[in-house]
């Protein structure tokens, strides 16, 4: 694993100057109230980067620019395919589109279909299929087919640069912070963060976190090696990832000080209080950092200055409500 590239600061930074005004730069917000001191303690500080507030909803378009601006003309042109249940989906379709090309996604017939609204609003072709394994093999058709170039999820050099900008804006705006967490599907986003953070704070401890149902990082991590779950069973389908990929788990394996896995219910609680007391509507996904930081990793981050990352939210208001009808 010491044999892959590690994305440098100064790269990092070109990263983010090649994206430009293509992303937000996403705003920081402290919490500061009595339930935050009853979670953790007055002492602890909690400073949350809103990714929910980026364009198409999530962190995804940075991985998914940075992959397309590194295509030749002619490969733009012939366009993108990218198969995924929703936010890559998204990203790609708006990536797309800001670059005025075309994307064909797809997505198990399972999605959301807030999610798929949303992809065809960007402008992107939309093809449902029955289940993730037929959309991978669907999305290598229409690659060799049509020419278009593959954008992945979370794998790669170019994706783990452009998730990296989030924990290079996010130091940049907080330079004090003991502890970043994060949440894991594939690996992509904490990858990319724990890059950036540990070479610019060499201090500050990160931590990933997963759905207990989808725990493929710490299995990989315990393996040594990228290892495959059998399913994904988690109401943060956002973090379902089947997987993990070599390059995102070996930077995950060299930088990420542990992961942790919290349960739905714990993230279906913390939609609540993001709604209640941060007035954040997220999806599951976007609440597992907060989650994690008021659940097994409140030792660690007590009396600290943490940071969470709130990686998005693409989720339709009937699903938002059932969730926590159902921990009624």
């Amino acid at each position: 694993m010491n044999t892959i590239k590690i994305p440098t600061p100064r790269e990092i930074e070109q990263a983010r100057e090649k994206l430009g005004d293509r992303v937000r730069r996403t705003p920081v917000w402290q919490w500061k109230s009595d339930v935050k001191d009853q979670f953790l303690s007055a002492q602890t500080n909690v400073f949350l980067k809103l990714e929910l507030f980026q364009y198409a909803g999530s962190f995804k378009p940075r991985g998914a620019l940075m992959n397309m601006l590194n295509l030749s003309e002619e490969q733009l042109k012939n366009g993108v395919t990218a198969v995924s249940a929703g936010n890559h989906a998204i990203a790609v379709a708006f990536a797309a589109k800001s670059l005025g090309t075309t994307a064909k996604v797809v997505m198990p017939k399972t999605a959301n279909s807030f999610r798929v609204e949303k992809c065809k609003l960007h402008g992107a072709a939309v093809e449902l299929v029955d289940d993730v394994h037929t959309a991978f093999q669907r999305v290598k058709e229409i690659e060799k087919n049509e020419n278009r170039a593959f954008i992945h999820p979370f794998e790669g050099e170019q994706t783990a640069l452009g998730t990296a900008t989030v924990g290079f804006e996010f130091v940049q705006d907080v330079p004090n912070l003991d502890a970043v967490i994060v949440p894991i599907g594939g690996g992509g986003l904490c990858a990319g963060i724990a890059s950036a953070v540990k070479q610019m704070v060499p201090d500050c401890k990160v931590y990933g976190v997963e759905p207990v149902g989808a725990d493929s990082m710490s299995k990989s991590l315990k393996a040594g090696e990228p290892v495959e779950i059998d399913e994904a069973d988690t109401i943060a389908d956002s973090l379902g990832a089947p997987h993990a990929a070599p390059y995102s788990f070996g930077l995950c394996q060299r930088y990420v000080d542990e992961v942790v896995t919290v349960t739905d219910l714990k993230m279906a609680q913390t939609m609540r209080v993001m709604f209640e007391e941060l007035k954040l509507a997220v999806e599951p996904a976007g609440a597992s950092a907060l989650a994690a930081a008021t659940g097994p990793l409140a030792d660690e981050v007590m009396d600290k200055n943490v940071g969470i990352i709130v990686c998005g939210t693409n989720i339709d208001t009937e699903s938002f409500q059932t969730i926590l009808d159902d921990i009624r």
